[in-house]
């Protein structure tokens, strides 16, 4: 067909066309922002070593060396960032975590024997259950919050079925596990992981970030015994396990709360562990540690937070979480009713001071604690002694056994699954298709970890 001069004809783009536009974009996106990353983060870790230098005071020759150390360092990490990491680089030890999404594994990376956990995660399932900004916000959490409180994050990176986000290996297992183990914890206890997880979730709080997961499971405890936060999934968008219509609209009849009711807090205690695991890697989940206004999609901040933790503080000394419940949907009405369903037994005697806090955390968020800055919580009666600069320098309260870095005795057994089964062969469109969601996934960091075998002297008896 002849076409006269000066006029075009435009035609539809075909949406494999956008997708391929829009996947060329976002990937020169991020090669040039991460060019222009790597180079920021050389030039402040070169700041970083000569600030230090200066503080130890070191001699002109000292100085020298240790920077020659840096430089091959750098090298080092150059080289690491342009090899491919996969799973081949790592050897599974053993299944230490089992969740709705995927599991964590002990694993030892094979050309330097450091120990790590692996979480890994189903793509199909992060898709399908709409999880995709979840577990990206965990990701860039992890990226960049470098502190001790937080769970350290030394890799991540992808194939065809899964991504794998390569984590320090805390040995001394969760908070829920402890807490399964113990009927209750002294208030000694209690004081000391409540400080711990006051200042972490103000950690993160500091860096811009709501938790909004805060539960025990989430709170890990490395070799000394000390707290730190993991499960950063729900930092941003909403769970669907975490709307009112989820816990509303279930079909099913609940069975009635009757006989729980009734119970003694002896054997709410017996009835709440024996469900615990089960509800830990279920779908579901439990709403026992949300904070109503979560729930009411009217909107919260980060004072949510600091409900949970009262929720946990509660189930440290009670031996069971205050709106326990036979049924999710039960437990969520709890949580609504607060006001009539917050209660203490009365034969499981506490400290005023303690049950003072954990009402100052429980309560509508414009009323709770920490409203007015974290200096209001730290100085709640209840933490009287606290030495809040060097909590992590001291013993633990309940100190951790460990018998060397692989140690796996404070994490339950699982039994093996195929998730690292080999992926069956596909085109390379239909991979990239499906992948271009999880651009930019893999991350590398700067600093090792320690090596399989003998405990590093900073762990041995007497320095814990």
């Amino acid at each position: 067909m002849a076409m006269t001069a000066g006029t075009t004809t435009s035609f539809p783009m075909s949406n494999h066309t956008r997708e391929r536009v829009t996947v060329a974009k976002l990937t020169l996106e991020n090669f040039y922002s991460n060019l222009i990353l790597q180079h920021e983060e050389r030039e402040t870790r070169q700041k970083k070593l000569e600030v230090a230098m200066e503080e130890e005071g070191l001699a002109d020759e000292e100085k020298k060396l240790r920077r020659s150390q840096h430089a091959r360092k750098e090298t080092e990490f150059l080289r690491l960032k342009r090899t491919r990491l996969g799973l081949d680089d790592f050897e599974s030890l053993k299944v230490i975590g089992r969740g709705a999404f995927g599991e964590v594994r002990l694993v030892q990376k094979k050309d330097t024997g450091h120990i790590y956990a692996m979480k890994i995660l189903r793509k199909a399932d992060m898709l399908e259950k709409e999880q995709v900004a979840h577990i990206r916000a965990e990701r860039d959490i992890l990226v960049e919050a470098d502190g001790a409180w937080v769970v350290k994050m030394f890799y991540s990176f992808q194939d065809k079925r899964n991504l794998y986000l390569i984590m320090e290996f805390l040995p001394g297992g969760d908070m829920m596990t402890l807490l399964m183990k113990k009927d209750t914890l002294s208030e000694e206890e209690t004081q000391f992981y409540i400080s711990e997880t006051v200042l972490a979730i103000d950690a993160i709080h500091q860096l811009g970030f709501i938790h909004r997961d805060i539960k025990p499971d989430n709170l890990l405890l490395d070799a000394k015994g000390h707290v730190k936060l993991s499960d950063f999934g729900l930092c941003t968008g909403l769970k669907k396990a975490h709307r009112t219509e989820f816990y509303r609209n279930l079909t099913h009849n609940p069975p009635s709360d009757f006989s729980f009711q009734n119970m003694n807090s002896k054997r709410k205690a017996e009835t709440w562990k024996k469900n615990r695991r089960q509800l830990a890697y279920s779908t579901v989940g439990t709403p026992d540690y949300i904070a109503p206004e979560v729930f009411m999609q009217t909107g919260y901040n980060k004072l949510c937070d600091w409900w949970s933790l009262g929720v946990i503080m509660y189930e440290m000394l009670i031996g069971y979480p205050p709106f326990c419940s036979e049924t999710p949907q039960e437990t969520y009405r709890k949580v609504m009713n607060w006001k009539e369903t917050l209660v203490f037994p009365p034969e499981v005697p506490i400290s005023e001071k303690a049950k003072d806090l954990i009402l100052r955390f429980c309560t509508d968020s414009e009323n709770r604690i920490g409203s007015n800055g974290v200096e209001e919580i730290k100085s709640h009666p209840f933490f009287e002694g606290v030495d809040w600069g060097h909590i992590r320098e001291r013993p633990a309260a309940i100190p951790i056994e460990i018998r060397s870095i692989d140690d796996t005795s404070n994490f339950d057994e699982f039994p093996e699954s195929d998730i690292l089964q080999p992926v069956p062969n596909t085109t390379e469109s239909d991979y990239k298709s499906k992948d271009w969601v999880f651009l930019n996934y893999t991350y590398k960091r700067f600093e090792g970890l320690t090596q399989r075998g003998s405990i590093p002297s900073y762990m041995k008896a007497g320095k814990l």
